[in-house]
C-alpha cells in the first residue's frame, strides 16, 4: 500500500477580503483523517478590494502564499498552486465560507486505503445543501450529464470545488483552462484517461448569493457546454 504523508490545500483567491482570514483560521484548524501534515497553498489571482493587503501580512510556517501578477482565472491559480504544492495528495479548496474543510476527513481514507486515486465531494448526497438558485442547479445538472454521457461516467457534481487526488494523476494532464472551464476539463481529462479510480463522498454546501460574493454566472455555464466538447474531443 502507498505511503501518504502530507496534503495539500491550494486556495485560489480573488477579491475575497471578508472571509480569507476565517477561510484560512478554519483550513490551519482541521486535524486531518490518519495525522497526515498538510500545508497550504494560497494563491492570490489579482485581488483588487484588499486581500492582497492582508495576504501579505500572513506570516506562518504552514501557510504559502503566491501573488498573480494580475486576474487570470481560476484555472490558472491552480495550476500556479498546483505547480508549488510538495504534498502526496492535493485538495481544492475555495477562499470563501461555502464548503466545510472537515469534510476532507470523509474523502482522505477512500485514497490513504487505496480504494480512490480521486475523490469529488458532492452537494447532493444527503449533507445539508443550502436552497438557491435553480439556474444553477440545473445548469450543473446538464454539465454533469453531458460529461457522463459523453465519457460514460456518473458523476453527480462536477461543478464542485471541493475535488482531493493523489499527486501522479497530475502529471497526465496537460491543464490549459484559465477560468472555471477547470472543472470541466480536469473531470473530461480523467475521465477520458480511464486509469484512475474515481470516488464521490457527499459533502456540506453552504451557499452564497451574489450579494453575499458569489462570482460564477450563467455564462460559465454557456462556456462549461463549450469546454466540454473541446476536451472531450479536440484536446488531449
Amino acid at each position: 500500500m502507498e505511503k501518504f504523508e502530507k496534503l495539500s490545500v491550494v486556495i485560489p483567491v480573488y477579491n475575497e477580503k471578508d472571509y480569507i482570514r476565517e477561510v484560512l483560521k478554519r483550513v490551519k484548524s482541521v486535524k486531518l483523517f490518519n495525522n497526515l501534515k498538510k500545508e497550504i497553498i494560497v494563491v492570490d489571482d489579482g485581488s483588487t478590494d484588499g486581500t492582497r493587503e492582508i495576504l501579505k501580512e500572513v506570516k506562518d510556517k504552514e501557510i504559502r502564499v503566491f501573488f498573480q501578477e494580475k486576474n487570470m482565472g481560476k484555472g490558472a491559480a491552480l495550476r500556479r498552486g498546483f505547480k508549488e504544492a510538495t504534498g502526496d495528495i492535493i485538495v481544492i479548496h475555495d477562499a470563501d465560507p461555502e464548503y466545510d474543510p472537515e469534510d476532507w476527513n470523509k474523502m482522505l481514507p477512500l485514497i490513504l486505503t487505496g480504494k480512490a486515486d480521486v475523490v469529488y465531494g458532492s452537494r447532493f448526497y444527503g449533507e445539508p445543501h443550502r436552497v438557491l438558485y435553480f439556474h444553477h442547479f440545473l445548469g450543473n445538472k446538464v454539465i454533469s450529464f453531458l460529461i457522463n454521457f459523453l465519457c460514460d461516467m456518473t458523476f453527480s457534481d462536477i461543478e464542485v470545488c471541493t475535488k482531493m487526488f493523489k499527486r501522479e494523476v497530475l502529471k497526465d494532464l496537460n491543464l490549459t483552462a484559465n477560468d472555471f472551464g477547470f472543472e470541466v476539463e480536469f473531470t473530461v481529462k480523467i475521465s477520458k484517461a480511464k486509469k484512475w479510480r474515481i470516488y464521490e463522498t457527499g459533502i456540506k454546501y453552504y451557499g452564497r448569493t451574489y450579494e453575499e460574493g458569489k462570482k460564477i454566472n450563467w455564462k460559465d455555464g454557456l462556456k462549461a457546454i463549450y469546454y466540454i466538447f473541446k476536451y472531450r474531443f479536440f484536446s488531449k
